[in-house]
């Protein structure tokens, strides 16, 4: 897998605008943003609403995933997109789900709309009327999520990677210094894992570093790239984003997202937690 095959810049966004069977998404951790301005063309997926269940605490389920993509105007054959602020924090987490899914056909903008505005390049408010579609979802791929029994028999047995905040890692916040400090019950990390923050994976303009700086950036940490990975975060969107790192960008087969990450872990009974700094291996 290439780098072309996961990511596409600016330019080539631009020259596809008004490809019928190319889809942008825009996808954002600040809601509003898409309505005070987007790439022309974009379509707007709220994670808040459309991607997580209504009632329980998971993502939406395959029936609640086709009809959202059906509602958007995306068929099983287009090409999709997706794009969003701070790093494409939350476009990553969709992009996630959309290959957890079964749709391949799925790129990011790299540097999302971060880049995207420091290019000065076009944002307009109109929403696009794209016509339904009967889209239709795979099961999900487990190969790429883990769930917490694995999670915990991958103490000392697999390498974990926490994608959050050294403040988060050791205990002092529960959550990103911004949001409220509450969802866990604990704060803490994992035993035996490596924190190796979401955001080092990018540069300055929100694109991904290159492969070679990624691989370097992990192996300095202590991760093996050989072996199992599973990554988490809080709420496992930014883990999404070091996912994509990994397993999109550097091409390993071997990594999974934990995505009831932190808040899931935290909450558990009886499971080993540490605080303070990772114990040198």
């Amino acid at each position: 897998m290439s780098r072309s095959d996961v990511l596409v810049d600016a330019d080539w966004v631009e020259a596809h605008l008004d490809d019928a069977d190319v889809v942008l998404v825009e996808v954002d951790e600040d809601t509003s943003a898409y309505d005070k301005g987007h790439i022309p063309g974009a379509v707007k997926i709220d994670w808040k609403t459309d991607l997580q269940d209504p009632v329980r605490r998971d993502f939406v389920d395959r029936t609640g995933f086709e009809k959202l993509l059906s509602a958007k105007g995306i068929g099983n054959d287009d090409q999709v997109i997706l794009y969003g602020g701070n790093n494409n924090w939350f476009a990553a987490y969709a992009y996630w789900y959309f290959k957890l899914y079964g749709h391949t056909n799925v790129r990011l903008l790299d540097g999302g709309r971060k880049k995207w505005e420091l290019d000065s390049r076009e944002l307009v408010k109109e929403v696009p009327e794209r016509a339904a579609t009967q889209y239709t979802a795979q099961e999900q791929d487990a190969s790429i999520r883990a769930f917490r029994d694995e999670v915990v028999q991958a103490i000392g047995a697999k390498d974990l990677v926490d994608v959050r905040s050294p403040d988060e890692f050791t205990g002092k916040l529960l959550a990103p210094a911004h949001l409220p400090q509450e969802t866990s019950q604990r704060p803490g990390h994992i035993p035996t894992a490596r924190n190796i923050p979401w955001a080092k994976t990018a540069n300055e303009d929100g694109t991904f570093k290159t492969a070679d700086e990624l691989r370097e950036l992990y192996t300095d940490a202590g991760v093996d790239l050989d072996k199992d990975i599973i990554a988490y975060c809080r709420i496992g969107e930014r883990s999404s984003h070091t996912w994509f790192a990994l397993h999109e960008i550097l091409g390993l087969e071997n990594v999974k997202n934990y995505d009831g990450s932190w808040t899931e872990y935290g909450s558990l009974v009886g499971v080993p937690v540490e605080l303070g700094e990772a114990e040198a291996k």
